[in-house]
């Protein structure tokens, strides 16, 4: 089974490598404004859906272009990593020139059109600019809609010949909750028998951090949870039926979370952990030491 796990990992990333090569550096843009024609127009963290949004321009804005990567635009972003950020070709239109003074972000301000000023009753009025709340890392799909992995569900692989259903709910970057409904089969070197075992996990996860590049949204965890078993034994050589029995463990893992820019709702979990168990029939000892494979499809 650790052999079908690793297939599975080296298959979805033969899937997504065309994804991760999609947005080369084609070319430098000399005088280049983006006007935005979009009512709003996102800037990314990267030239990728996958990053974070760390701002917003209006329709109508010009902005002037550093490079021009083909689907994106890197442009000047003061509140940016490194003072730049990336803006998608489609939310505009291309064009040479410089754009006017009033319609270009300030190099010194610490927030790109922070405010718009509008007066009423002879004061002034200032909106503060729509920002992504700085607790939780949000992406964006193609279709534009905002994906911030709260609620996710899916499947997982072991690799001692377990496989079942997984969920997984997160609070913010750093604290969630899983839970896995699975079935694994054990085999015995003293007895023809097998055991079944249907198990539900809850667990704790910690996320330590957050690391997003162009490209993969890399999320390390750790957890601990408990496991409750039932375990059912086949083909026992003189029993009478099946005997079964119930049995509860615990278990500790650490791992991570892997989301591509080709499919940003669905994360690939790679995890490996100790696990002890009570044995209930003898010489049918799960493995303390585990690795799985799981993934998530985020509907939330």
């Amino acid at each position: 089974m650790k052999y079908r796990a690793v297939a599975v990992a080296v298959a979805l990333a033969l899937v997504w490598s065309p994804a991760v090569l999609r947005a080369q550096d084609t070319a430098s843009a000399q005088d280049a404004v983006l006007t935005i024609s979009a009512p709003s127009a996102e800037v990314y963290k990267g030239p990728s859906n996958v990053t974070p949004v760390i701002g917003h321009v209006p329709r109508g804005t010009a902005i002037p272009v550093l490079r021009n990567l083909g689907s994106w635009v890197k442009v000047a972003w003061p509140a940016g990593v490194d003072g730049v950020g990336y803006v998608r070709v489609a939310m505009g239109s291309l064009s040479p020139g410089t754009p006017a003074s009033d319609a270009t972000p300030s190099a010194s301000s610490s927030a790109p059109f922070a405010s718009t000023a509008s007066t009423a009753g002879g004061q002034t009025i200032r909106t503060p600019p729509h920002t992504t709340p700085s607790d939780r890392t949000v992406v964006r799909s193609d279709d534009g809609s905002t994906i911030s992995h709260v609620i996710g569900i899916g499947g997982a692989i072991g690799s001692m010949r377990s496989w079942g259903a997984t969920g997984r709910a997160w609070a913010g970057n750093r604290l969630g909750v899983q839970v896995g409904f699975t079935r694994e089969t054990l085999t015995s070197d003293v007895s023809p028998a097998r055991v079944t075992s249907m198990q539900i996990e809850p667990a704790f996860v910690y996320g330590i951090c957050d690391v997003v590049s162009d490209y993969v949204w890399f999320r390390p965890y750790v957890g601990s949870g408990l496991s409750i078993r039932h375990l059912t034994m086949h083909d026992a050589p003189a029993a009478a039926g099946e005997p079964s029995e119930n049995g509860v463990g615990y278990r500790l893992f650490g791992g991570s979370e892997l989301t591509f820019a080709g499919a940003s709702r669905f994360a690939l979990s790679v995890e490996a952990g100790y696990r002890r168990y009570p044995t209930t029939f003898e010489g049918f000892a799960a493995d303390r030491f585990v690795a799985s494979i799981a993934g998530h499809w985020y509907i939330k």
